[in-house]
């Protein structure tokens, strides 16, 4: 999965929760989650088991997960 694509679906997790709320409950900065959402940077591994845990997403969806237009 590219960084576009995990972007994208850490945007959609996030939904109507504010970048401030999402990483005070992850333990991170702002501006961390803020690159992951614009795919600046990808998370290191123990970051990815938080937010796939907060969201309640398995791991493989958000960040290894294949997409559509990547077949």
């Amino acid at each position: 999965m590219n960084e576009k694509a995990i972007s994208e679906k850490l945007v959609e997790l996030r939904g109507n929760r504010s970048q401030v709320e999402v990483a005070k409950a992850l333990g991170i900065s702002t501006s961390a989650l803020s690159m992951y959402e614009n795919g600046e940077r990808i998370p290191r591994d123990p970051i990815k088991l938080l937010i796939a845990d907060y969201y309640k997403t398995p791991i493989q969806d958000i960040f290894f997960a294949r997409n559509a237009h990547e077949s």
